[in-house]
């Protein structure tokens, strides 16, 4: 892109972009009135002013140059400096001594002093700025080298400073004031979005909409957008329970009925039939209860946390181990354990279903924790990577299904789960183990 550097370069919120698009016009407006009023309009009062002293010094000049003896000349020429205001001196300097005009790099005025004097003036040899408050001009005369001191309020304006200094406190009081009303602007933007980042990690926190009609009307529709979601879980919540209560009744019924049967290979296969049927209700149930029944979120350890749910699939004869992790007490991550726990154990499942083995780790950034799961099975392809996150996606050609039987589920419950935290699963292939690897990212 042409103009990427400078996008990189503007603020990236809400709250900076707006308050720059409010200070830039009162910034620029300063510098436009700085370079055209004070640099064409004091310079040309200097001028003025400079052209007026011109006068009194020609007048100066014609008079050295007239009077035919020295000593005469040089007591005519203070006889009348002295009533304006001026300090005479005949210096003894060689040719080309006081060549050479001085001044600050910052006195603009100074420029226009110095080229006023010298296209005014026929032989000047030097101008001298550089003593404050002070011209120093030594200009060449038939009786040698004749230096003049004046102020330099004669010369140039002195109240340019006041003009910059009232231009420098209305900005600063302008910007106050803009600061002020942009921050009550975008509170309630802010407490918004805090409020709609919460509800997508599954915390319910207060929220009133407040502020402008545009965002009062936002806020209003997202608190009806919550309203709607929180009873489409109820209602979810309530129809899982009947599904729990009408599937589980006849599956008993039918179990109990053909162990009372004779065994034979019908019945055996019926109970298998059964058996799965049980499986896959209860995988159903796990997928859509996700976050239901998830449980209240709480700050924990997430290696504490992590080694507990090893340490329960160590009981259940599964190998996996603990490979990686900062420590204990190292940091919190707010999460909701029974739903994380849930995710862990369906992907350790898998893990330990398609390979030998498993590893867990645990990696902590400053805004985010992340635990993968790694593998060293078949693992799955890239291209059917996103396919493999639907529900009920059993991809028969990249896992093995003759290590265990699988309902599609696993990775599709994990999703579930780590997306009501308001985080990302990501899988790619292992470069340990060579098989899958799984991440859950959290926000901290």
């Amino acid at each position: 892109m042409k103009f990427g550097w400078l996008k990189r370069m503007m603020p990236r919120g809400l709250y900076g972009r707006a308050a720059l698009i409010l200070i830039l016009p009162v910034v620029t407006i300063q510098l436009v009135v700085s370079v055209v009023f004070l640099q064409r309009h004091f310079e040309r009062v200097t001028e003025q002013m400079t052209t007026t002293m011109l006068r009194e010094l020609n007048y100066l000049e014609q008079l050295a140059n007239t009077v035919a003896d020295p000593a005469s000349a040089r007591a005519e020429v203070a006889r009348i400096a002295g009533p304006l205001g001026l300090s005479v001196g005949w210096p003894e300097m060689t040719a080309g001594e006081g060549a050479g005009d001085r001044r600050a790099f910052y006195d603009f005025s100074g420029r226009v002093v110095i080229a006023t004097l010298r296209e005014g003036l026929s032989d000047v040899e030097s101008v001298d700025l550089g003593n404050s408050g002070q011209v120093r001009l030594v200009m060449r005369t038939r009786h040698g080298p004749l230096e003049l001191q004046f102020e330099r309020r004669r010369v140039s304006a002195t109240n340019p400073h006041q003009l910059i200094v009232l231009m420098l406190a209305t900005g600063l009081l302008m910007t106050l004031i803009a600061y002020i009303f942009l921050r009550n602007q975008l509170r309630p933007i802010r407490r918004m979005a805090h409020a709609a980042e919460e509800f997508g990690k599954g915390r319910v926190v207060p929220y009133r909409p407040s502020g402008a009609i545009e965002v009062r009307s936002a806020g209003a529709a997202f608190l009806d957008m919550r309203a709607r979601i929180e009873r489409q879980i109820e209602q979810r919540t309530l129809m899982l329970s009947g599904i729990s209560h009408d599937l589980r009744t006849p599956l008993t019924r039918l179990r109990l009925g053909l162990s009372m049967l004779p065994e034979d290979e019908d019945v055996a296969a019926m109970e298998r039939d059964v058996a799965e049927m049980g499986r896959l209700v209860d995988a159903f149930l796990d997928f859509a209860r996700a976050d239901a029944a998830a449980g209240e979120p709480e700050a924990l350890d997430p290696c504490a946390f992590v080694a507990d749910v090893i340490e329960g699939a160590h009981r259940a004869g599964q190998n996996v181990r603990l490979a990686d992790c900062p420590g204990p007490g190292r940091a919190l991550v707010t999460f909701r354990p029974d739903g994380l726990r849930r995710a862990l154990e369906n992907l350790i499942g898998n893990a330990v279903r398609y390979g030998t083995a498993a590893e867990v780790s645990v990696i902590l950034s400053p805004r985010a924790c992340k635990i993968v799961v790694e593998d060293d099975g078949p693992g799955i392809p890239e291209e059917r990577r996103e396919e493999a996150l639907r529900p009920f996606t059993r991809l028969d050609p990249a896992r093995n299904q003759n290590r265990g039987q699988g309902v599609g589920l696993g990775l599709s419950i994990a999703a579930d789960v780590v997306r009501s935290h308001g985080g990302a699963i990501r899988l790619a292939e292992s470069e340990r183990l060579g098989g899958l690897q799984v991440e859950l990212i959290l926000p901290r």
